[in-house]
């Protein structure tokens, strides 16, 4: 049986597209000449027409009717230009999505953090981020730093933003962003509120919020040596993984705590903070960067550039 009049012998439609023919189509359709669309297209008429025969041998309908004041489209061809335009659209959408991904400048990155980032590190980097890189859509995750640490070893996130010092082993690189020292948290009725300084010994006697040993053993470690190099060992009374639960159990009148000084941005009407004049160097803590330099991706590379660009390392108070 003969096809219907304009119709060719139908193809199997299994075969993908050449965008290179939707993209020659569609020049085509909108000058209506052959010889303006190669000029266009930069290519000469004769391999224009043969993609274009070569397109409706595809489609298995004609596309153009040709005449001697030049082509115009078939009712088919209208049809078709539609959808061609779509396909061109997203085909470039896919390439620049792709080119994204190799500058760095598209894609995603999933970012990993502690709660105490929130306390001015991600407010300032994220806005920073999205100004010079608003193609690349991030995506946020809080969690502890141990859990951090293991995702970013598993690939489930590219950056991570921790509490230093880590006690475990691991194969991720840390570049550290902000150093700190603990402060008092202390419930407003503690007797040590109306002082203001303090020493570390002034708590000897004091219930204490202790960060958990499993969980937070950066944090819970060198509280304890720095009560330690006090000369007393905290009693402990209660503990929590977060800073912000051990804040939460502070405001409770659970007991007192040792928390980062950025953690004053806290604000509690039933916590007060006090500093300490002696407090020991080798109990530092801060905030680091974490990320696998073997697996690094254009978008991390750009982040990380862009937080030590931001967060120079700055001395011990």
């Amino acid at each position: 049986m003969l096809p219907p009049s304009g119709m060719l012998p139908a193809k199997d439609f299994a075969k993908p597209m050449d965008l290179r023919r939707i993209r020659h189509f569609v020049t085509l359709a909108e000058t209506l000449n052959f010889h303006r669309a190669a000029e266009r297209l930069h290519m000469a008429q004769p391999p224009l027409t043969v993609s274009i025969q070569k397109l409706e041998a595809e489609l298995g309908t004609k596309l153009f009717l040709r005449e001697s004041t030049g082509v115009s489209l078939t009712p088919s061809g209208r049809a078709v230009l539609i959808e061609a335009k779509k396909l061109l659209f997203h085909g470039n959408q896919l390439r620049e999505s792709a080119q994204g991904a190799i500058d760095g400048t598209g894609g995603t990155l999933q970012i990993g953090f502690v709660g105490s980032a929130t306390y001015g590190m991600l407010q300032k980097l994220l806005p920073l981020f999205r100004a010079e890189y608003p193609g690349v859509e991030l995506i946020l995750r809080e969690a502890t730093s141990v859990a951090i640490m293991q995702q970013l070893e598993d690939n489930a996130l590219d950056i991570g933003l921790v509490r230093v010092p880590l006690l475990q082993p691991s194969k991720a690189t840390l570049v550290q962003l902000e150093r700190d020292e603990y402060i008092a948290a202390l419930p407003r009725g503690n007797a040590l509120a109306e002082k203001g300084l303090l020493q570390l010994s002034d708590l000897a006697d004091q219930s204490f919020v202790m960060y958990a040993p499993t969980h937070a053993a950066g944090l819970h470690s060198t509280a304890m040596l720095a009560c330690q190099q006090a000369g007393f060992i905290p009693r402990v009374t209660q503990q929590a993984v977060q800073v912000q639960t051990v804040l939460a159990l502070v405001e409770s009148g659970l007991g007192v705590a040792l928390v980062p000084s950025v953690m004053q941005r806290f604000v509690s009407d039933r916590i007060v903070y006090r500093p300490f004049v002696d407090f020991p160097a080798a109990a530092s803590i801060g905030l680091a960067l974490a990320y696998m330099a073997e697996t690094e991706s254009p978008a991390t590379h750009k982040f990380r550039k862009l937080a030590a660009r931001e967060f120079a390392p700055r001395s011990p108070r």
